[in-house]
């Protein structure tokens, strides 16, 4: 990566307006970090550092210390930071549930992550949220009517619906692509007025929200959605055509669900 204005996915440009055409460095990322007044879960100023040496836990280090272990010129952990840029309060709340669970663990004298730690890497990693006025198209992409949805009612879907992508993993997959690039979706429902904000005020009411349901929801990997980043809307010239969502690759069938089985994200 190199200083300047960095050619990013159209499901990344959201991401353009938080730089200030140098914040490829970890000292800009650090000096935004500074000027926007960023901490963390635990209210701790937040910055962006080398890895450190010693074998604390990642989540652990942000919490004590507000520490981010952050590669130089790595362009995975360059959208870590700039999704804590984009979304400061759901990455905090993030890591205030990473590090309750932690310590919960350890009181139990437990080795292993848990459902609700599992489900918030996830999210993390690989996240996207779908905001939109109408629930049904949501319900459509849970029952896995790709061509419903992406192709008969498409222009509903651009009208009434935003795809943000949170996670950090996956904006660095879309700076390279590939067939079967998928996230991990959930659904927030928002009404006209918030469809017609400037971009900068809907990231931040839709941070607010996700934060408050970052702190009083549990979760498990369960709770997402798979969802295919290349059919979205505006994702790739192809899929302008009908016929892209063809593509069994990417657009699977609905699984038929055992009798008695768990119906998976509600």
């Amino acid at each position: 990566m190199t200083a300047g204005r960095v050619d990013l996915h159209p499901l990344s440009a959201f991401l353009q307006s938080g730089l200030d055409g140098s914040a490829t460095e970890v000292a800009s990322l650090n000096r935004l970090a500074c000027q926007r007044g960023l901490t963390t879960g635990s209210g701790v100023p937040l910055s962006f550092v080398p890895p450190p040496p010693d074998d604390s836990g990642y989540e652990e280090r942000i919490w004590c210390s507000g520490e981010v272990a952050t590669r130089p010129r790595n362009r995975h952990d360059w959208f870590n930071a700039l999704i804590w840029l984009a979304f400061p309060r759901s990455k905090a709340a993030l890591n205030r549930r990473h590090y309750a669970a932690l310590l919960e663990s350890r009181r139990q004298g437990s080795a292993t992550r848990g459902a609700l730690r599992d489900a918030l890497t996830q999210f993390d990693e690989c996240g996207v949220v779908m905001a939109g006025s109408c629930r049904d198209l949501w319900d459509g992409l849970r029952a896995h009517r790709w061509r419903e949805v992406f192709v008969d009612r498409r222009a509903e879907l651009m009208r009434s619906t935003r795809f943000v992508v949170f996670g950090h993993a996956s904006h660095d997959a879309l700076a390279a692509p590939f067939a079967g690039l998928c996230g991990k979706a959930l659904f927030v429902e928002v009404d006209a007025a918030w469809l017609n904000l400037q971009a900068s005020e809907a990231l931040d009411d839709l941070d607010i929200h996700l934060a408050d349901w970052f702190d009083a929801r549990d979760f498990s990997p369960r709770d997402w959605q798979p969802l295919p980043l290349l059919g979205i809307p505006g994702a790739t010239a192809d899929n302008e055509k009908p016929d892209y969502y063809d593509d069994a690759r990417q657009f699977r069938p609905a699984r038929t669900m055992r009798p008695g089985s768990s119906p998976g994200n509600r």
